[in-house]
């Protein structure tokens, strides 16, 4: 894959996990106000979001598996970034709805 190719990628999974971080956001905002119903709801369509973002990832890497040459660039990291951390902000924000339901 050449960098231009790699480079798509990346914008998929900045565009995917972007697109889940902010529904978790919102997720949590509707925790707050007690709609638990429409926080399940945001979190399965942030979860599908994450998903997507994952396929696009894995894909990438079994190619690289197989031995098939992939020229890295910043756009691919900052993917990378972005999806790994709203996975991060889906753990904590999955925890804070719990403590909303407690009360």
């Amino acid at each position: 894959m050449d960098k231009q190719e790699v480079a798509m990628i990346g914008f998929e999974i900045v565009a995917y996990a972007g697109e889940a971080r902010s529904t978790l956001l919102q997720a949590l905002k509707e925790a707050k106000s007690g709609n638990f119903e429409n926080t399940d709801s945001l979190i399965e369509k942030a979860n599908e979001s994450i998903l997507k973002a994952h396929k696009a990832q894995t894909e990438m890497l079994a190619k690289e598996a197989g031995g098939e040459d992939i020229e890295l660039g910043f756009i691919m990291l900052h993917g990378q970034d972005h999806l790994m951390t709203t996975m991060l902000l889906k753990d904590i924000i999955e925890n804070l709805i719990d403590i909303y339901r407690e009360k």
